[in-house]
């Protein structure tokens, strides 16, 4: 059995690291509500621009527009958004884990990751990181996320990449977050959702296009992709405090745990070496006679 002052100091021990993550769970909880927030704003934004571009694209009929059709390369651009930072349970393993599952050739895989722990990840297992992006999962901006599609874009132009897709973790609630993979481009039109015609601001078949529906499309697309990059930063973003938030409180939930027992060990320990010393006195005491 483990002596009192061995037990005293891993009731101390565990006691400082409950005080930690207790405080880690107040922080995740504090950043949790401005980025829900932040998710949030974003939605109505992206569902817009999903029906403006229909409607173009509609209009266009994919002539003209590079983005809307294969450009003959076989390599694959895969966007992942990971953390910075850990103690968030299984959030960076499970998004990196959706991304390689999806990777059928790494020779021919183009690896854009955002986050020093999905960075490590990829780099830990072998994986090639062509482009990391860092210290911009927590708060991330519009800037952050143009940069992100320009170089995707321009990749996708050049033919270097054939196809990008895009991981990114959803915020459904504080509990429960998905990770989720979408195709950015070649974009398929038939895929988008479009908005009923209650929403819509108006009929699609008045609306005129200068110079041209194509010349708009070209345009949209690339704006469209960075809007879907920063919308799913801002997903992940919620996604990664949420988990943090929900790993924390389980920690400090454990903590608790652990000592609740070592309490209950170190009593009966204390009650031990206390019935010992009086058996031992009662002992001397009965030899004196």
């Amino acid at each position: 059995m483990a002596s009192l002052q061995d037990i005293k100091g891993r009731i101390r021990s565990i006691d400082s690291t409950k005080k930690i993550t207790s405080a880690m769970n107040l922080v995740a909880t504090s950043k949790l509500n401005k980025s829900k927030e932040a998710a949030l704003r974003t939605r109505p934004f992206f569902n817009k621009i999903l029906s403006t571009m229909q409607s173009i694209a509609q209009n266009a009929k994919g002539q003209g527009s590079p983005f809307l059709k294969p450009n003959g390369s076989d390599v694959k651009a895969f966007i992942t958004l990971a953390s910075d930072k850990g103690l968030c349970g299984g959030y960076n393993a499970n998004i990196c884990k959706l991304t390689m599952s999806h990777i059928e050739d790494a020779a021919k895989s183009h690896l854009v990751v955002v986050g020093k722990k999905g960075i490590d990840q990829f780099k830990s297992r072998g994986y090639e990181v062509a482009k990391e992006v860092v210290d911009i999962s927590e708060e991330p901006t519009y800037r952050d996320a143009k940069e992100i599609a320009d170089y995707i874009t321009d990749k996708f132009l050049k033919g270097e990449i054939g196809e990008v897709y895009l991981s990114y973790t959803n915020f459904k609630s504080t509990i429960q977050q998905e990770p989720e993979m979408v195709r950015l481009l070649p974009l398929d039109i038939n895929n988008i959702e479009t908005k009923t015609e209650s929403e819509s601001s108006q009929p699609s078949d008045l609306l005129i296009y200068e110079p041209s529906p194509e010349a708009v499309l070209g345009y949209v697309i690339p704006r469209y992709v960075a809007d879907v990059i920063y919308g799913a930063l801002c997903e992940a973003s919620a996604s990664e405090n949420g988990a943090r938030m929900t790993a924390m409180d389980s920690a400090t939930e454990n903590a608790q745990e652990i000592m609740d027992k070592l309490s209950i060990q170190y009593n009966r320990a204390r009650q031990a070496a206390i019935t010992q010393e009086l058996t031992e006195i009662v002992a001397g005491a009965g030899a004196l006679k």
